[in-house]
Order: structure tokens, then sequence, then C-alpha cells
């Protein structure tokens, strides 16, 4: 065993860490030493979203040791940041294993801090927490989570006094001041408990009325309240919320997946509990399919994303991308809006770098401004902070299965989604029509845009290293030509430069920096790489499109583009 971790193993076998902490940690020390070092050759990184890593003992670990000092970091900050004034947070958690501990162990430590803490009685929705914290009026909040990462992780995602992730210069300010607490002892752990409220139905309420308007044709969910709507909930929190906004929004036709509609952090059902597996939503394709139902909806563990399932145009269910939902979530704000009379000059959208170009396409048809931040929800927020007063933020998405509608929550919400999913399912159905055939519709008006995701993973230590070298590579060496299309744009976000290859013309990037690559080709087509923030993964994001002159072409056309792609791929030799 290396010195260095040894060193802090000892610490930990010494110090005020508790006796079943220290058994375990013996344990494997006898059974299995590999993974005892992996657990504390490295403290557990609290990156710009938080934490989020394998639960267990050690440094490198999600435990109540690590939450603990990073909570402390953060309501050091919040303390700082607000002199004078009453803090307050709001905690919420999914139904992940020791997500309720670790919400409990936050709370503890905000409360005895002289913090005031909301904390929600029982698991919640990610986007419920973004709500508490505006409608509370709080400086800042914590939800305990990993998302849709395998049942061994949990997380820790902090936000801000307008709901939204923390961004510059919150973000790498409060990296400083959990990097300051070196020890357990650091931390005040308990002493304070009269400072937590619970909440729950109270703040429920005020979120269902949130939602319920955000519904622009209620008149035709009326007529069509039998809907044929699928929900799986794949073990998470979602079923606390979504079958009662469906119930509110008028809709009477509503089945939940049983084997998947009770919370469990084992995930039992599924390999890996994210909608955008197709695995993950099996049991829903099939009772969707069984009930001849007209959509199916899935959301991940923490419902802040959203999949769905609708029949193409052969009645075969099939699972839409990412990138196609937010294409008919946004048309169909800017177009309901427009036929409805509500449409403002000033309206805006938001999407990120590595989300479909469709986006800007249909934009500039309904003439909205369309702004593109980097990835994450956090900078959809801030755009709208940037434009608060001058205009009006109606919809922002990203290719990754999240839609955040309306800006009362300032985080991708699953739940609205589903909602605003299914009444578009309706109002398509009202022009005799599936959301399917909508879609090829929309490629037939403004060009058939295909996207397809590569992710590569490099496990072990040396993963972010390997990872690392790749990005290296692809700056100091990008390719000039990619299948046979010349590269006119090499963007750079790191080093926030864009380069036209052929002139040597170079601009600015008017964005943050984050390490993302992208490369334009002449033809129209795009590639994106990008390292994970949160996984050893690296990210390639492929774009292609063409022009569709009847829906009679879609399946030969949508096969030129898929060859197009495994094109690209091949030549980059991935």
């Amino acid at each position: 065993m290396e010195a260095a971790i040894q060193a802090k193993i000892d610490t930990w076998l010494n110090g005020n860490f508790d006796t079943a902490t220290k058994e375990e940690i013996k344990k494997l020390q006898a059974q299995n030493p590999n993974e005892l070092a992996d657990a504390f050759y490295r403290n557990l990184e609290f990156g710009t979203g938080g934490l989020r890593g394998l639960m267990g003992v050690g440094t490198n670990r999600m435990n109540k040791y690590t939450v603990g000092m990073a909570t402390q970091g953060y309501a050091n900050y919040l303390k700082q940041s607000f002199p004078g004034e009453e803090v307050s947070v709001a905690i919420a958690h999914d139904c992940r294993n020791n997500s309720r501990f670790f919400a409990e162990t936050t709370a503890n430590v905000f409360a005895a801090n002289g913090i005031k803490v909301y904390l929600y009685e029982e698991l919640r929705p990610t986007p419920n927490l973004s709500f508490a914290i505006r409608h509370l009026k709080c400086k800042g909040g914590v939800v305990c989570t990993a998302s849709h990462n395998p049942k061994e992780y949990n997380g820790y995602k902090a936000y801000w006094d307008d709901g939204s992730q923390l961004v510059p210069p919150h973000d790498k300010n409060v990296i400083k001041e959990v990097d300051k607490i070196l020890s357990v002892d650091d931390v005040k752990w308990s002493g304070g408990e009269a400072n937590i409220v619970l909440i729950g139905k109270d703040v429920d309420e005020v979120y269902f009325d949130m939602v319920k308007g955000l519904s622009i044709y209620p008149d035709v969910i009326a007529k069509h309240k039998d809907l044929g709507i699928v929900y799986t909930s794949i073990h998470g929190s979602g079923i606390t919320m979504v079958p009662e906004v469906l119930k509110r929004f008028g809709f009477t036709n509503v089945h939940i997946v049983k084997e998947q509609m009770v919370p469990d952090g084992n995930f039992p059902t599924v390999v890996y509990p994210n909608p955008e597996e197709s695995e993950a939503m099996s049991l829903g394709l099939k009772l969707a399919e069984k009930l001849d139902a007209d959509i199916l909806c899935g959301t991940d563990p923490d419902a802040d994303r959203l999949a769905i399932g609708v029949k193409d145009s052969n009645g075969k269910w099939v699972l839409m991308n990412g990138n196609q939902t937010a294409v008919l979530a946004f048309n169909y704000l800017m177009e309901a809006r427009r036929a409805k009379g509500i449409a403002q000059s000033n309206d805006m959208v938001v999407t990120t770098i590595v989300t479909t170009p469709m986006i800007d396409a249909i934009a500039a048809g309904n003439h909205v401004a369309c702004y593109r931040v980097l990835t994450g929800f956090k900078w959809i927020a801030e755009m709208i902070r940037l434009k608060a007063g001058k205009e009006n933020y109606i919809i922002g998405g990203e290719e990754s299965f999240g839609l955040m509608i309306g800006d009362k929550v300032r985080d991708k919400d699953g739940v609205s989604a589903v909602a605003l999913l299914c009444e578009m399912a309706a109002y398509e159905k009202d022009k005799g029509r599936s959301l399917y055939e909508k879609m090829i519709d929309l490629y037939v008006q403004y060009g058939f845009y295909k996207e397809h995701l590569i992710s590569i993973t490099k496990k072990g230590m040396d993963g972010q290293q390997q990872i690392a070298a790749m990005m290296e590579s692809y700056r100091n060496n990008p390719p000039k030509m990619i299948n046979g299309s010349t590269v006119v744009k090499l963007l750079d976000y790191e080093l926030q430069k864009g380069t036209n290859p052929q002139t040597g013309e170079q601009w600015t990037i008017e964005l943050p920096k984050s390490n993302v690559l992208q490369f334009i080709l002449a033809d129209g087509s795009s590639i994106s790489a990008r390292p994970s923030g949160t996984e050893p993964k690296i990210k390639f994001y492929f774009s292609v499109n063409t022009k569709l002159n009847s829906a009679a072409e879609f399946d030969k056309v949508n096969k030129e583009l898929d060859d197009k792609i495994k094109a690209v791929i091949e030549d980059m030799k991935l």
C-alpha cells in the first residue's frame, strides 16, 4: 500500500469515525486490499455540480463523512455570501439506497451551522427541489441523487438561490471552501435540530398548480381525456408526482408499469435505471403494446429526465431519442403559442452546444430567438437570468432527455415534461396523426436531422488520463477532413476559440470554458467530443442532415443518414 494511501486509512482507523466504518476498513484490509486502495487513493472530488461516486467507506466514496465535510464547506460559503441575512436551504432526495440518510446528514450539518432547513419528509423528484428553493426563497439547496447511474452510486447536487445548480463564481468558490475542510472534526454534526422544518404536500400543491398552468390546450385534453398513457417511474421518485400531474391535467386513462412503480434503490428490473436505455423501458413498451396505448413515458430515479415511446408508421412501438423529444416539445411550444395568440415578440428558447441544430431551424421558422449554451441546465438557467426583463423564456432542453418548460423550475423537469408530451400526443391525435408522424412532418418542413451518440468508458485509476490524452490529440492535431467533407470550423470551448482551418480566420467563443471540441463540416455535419464531468467517459456526438422531400421518402433517407453516421465513425476510427 502506498504511504499516502495508508496514511489516510490510518486517519480513519484512529479518528472520530464510527465503529461500523472502522470494522469495514479492517474487513477490506483482510479481504480486498485493492478495493481499499481505490476507496482511499484520492478524495471524492466536489466538482462544479457537487459529489457523485460509489457508496462505501473511504475518502473516495459517498458516505456520511464525505457528505458531511462537503456540507460544512457549502454552509460556510452560504454564510459568507449572505452576511446579516437569515440563510435557509431546501433538501430533497430520491429513491437510492442511503439517499434519505445522506439527506438527513446534510440537514443536520446545515442546521448545526445555524441555517434553517426545509427538508422534504419523503422522496421527491429533483425538479421539486429546484422549485422549493424558489418558492420558499431559500439561499441554496441540495438533492441527494446519482440521477441515472447504477445502483452502487449516490450523489449530492448543490443549488443556488435561483433554483439552479452552481455556476461561476459560486461553483469554484464552494469548491474552495469544501477543500478547506480537512478533517471530520471540522464538521458541526449536530445541535441545530430545531432549525429543521419538514415540508411535503404544502409545497407539492403549489408545484401542481404551476405545472397545470403550463398547459396550452386544456380543451383538447378534455376532448381526448381517454388518451392511452403508459408511465413507468423505473423504481424512482417520479411515482410521487407524475400520476397526480396527469390526473390534474385531465387524463383518465393512465396505466402505471406495476413491476417498476415501487421506489427501490436496487432497481431490481433493470441493469441501468436510465430511460435513455431501451432495456430500462422494455416493460413499459410491452404494456403499451398490450394496451395499444397512444404514448409511453418513463422517468429516471430522480425524475428530471424523461423518455417517450410512440408507434411508428407501421404500428411498431419505438423509443424517441432525446433530440427528437426536444424537437417535438420546442416546436409545440412555439407553434401552439403562436396559434393561441399568446406568443410574444421577445420569446426565446435555449438549448446546448451538443443538441440538434434542428432546434435553431424551427426557432428561425417561428421568429423566436434561440440561444446555445454549454451542456447542463445550470447554463440554461443562467441564460434566463441574463435575459430577465428583456426576453421571455418559454422552453429549454438538451439531447440528454431533459426539458425545462417555463421558468419556475431552473433544472430539467421530467414531471412537467411528461404532462406536456401527453398534451402534445392529445393535440396531434385531435389532428388525426401520431407524434411519430408529426416528427416526420417536421423533417419535411425543416430538414431531416439525425443524431447519434457514442460513449467510451475508460475505467481504473488511469481512465481520466487516457481520456485527457485523447482530447489533447484532437486539440493538437485536428482532422482537416472527415468522411470526405472538409472541416470548415474547429470550435475549442476550452480555449474559447473558433478557427476556420481553410482560411485561418479565428474568433472568440463567448461562453465559459469547457473541455469540448466541435468539428463543423462543409456538408453541414458536426462532431463534438466531450469528456464527462462525473464519470470516466468521453462522449462523441454526431449530427448529420439532408433534405426530406416527402414523408414517403422517410425510410430511404433515414437509412442514408444512418450510413453516413457509420461512415463518419469509421473514418474517425472510434
